[in-house]
């Protein structure tokens, strides 16, 4: 079963794919869109493209663990998306994975222009591997 997973961003919306067998995942992409209704049809082309069967979302809570208005407006992204295109959707925390998406690009020597077109679609892919590995 493949599995995208999304870094939903004001400006920017980081894409990752798992492998079929839902093992590994792979940076996809990065949508630059910030109208939302855009947005959701940008995913649901990519989700028809790649035979996606399952979205998760990023869901940037609090360090306390509470919820605040991003993660409502991630909420509110999914919702636009399954009724857009019929897909399960799922949650996943994403505490922290931009600031270790940044690691992870710092000790590769990835800077400027090239991190900041990067650095969501890693978090993306952070967000993924995480739901992927509690779900083995």
């Amino acid at each position: 079963m493949k599995i995208m997973s999304v870094d939903y961003g004001d400006k920017r919306t980081g894409i990752a794919v798992s492998d079929v067998r839902g093992m590994l995942a792979s940076p996809y992409c990065v949508i630059d869109e910030s109208y939302r209704p855009k947005l959701v049809t940008k995913i649901c082309e990519l989700i028809n493209k790649e035979n996606i069967e399952k979205l998760v979302i990023g869901l940037p809570r609090n360090m306390d663990g509470s919820y605040g208005y991003r993660c409502d407006e991630c909420k509110a992204l999914g919702g636009e998306i399954k009724n857009a295109c019929d897909i399960e959707i799922v949650f996943e925390d994403e505490r922290l994975t931009t600031v270790m998406a940044h690691d992870v690009l710092s000790s590769n020597n990835v800077r400027g222009k090239k991190r900041k077109e990067t650095v969501d679609a890693v978090s993306a892919v952070m967000i993924l591997q995480s739901y992927l590995d509690k779900n083995k």
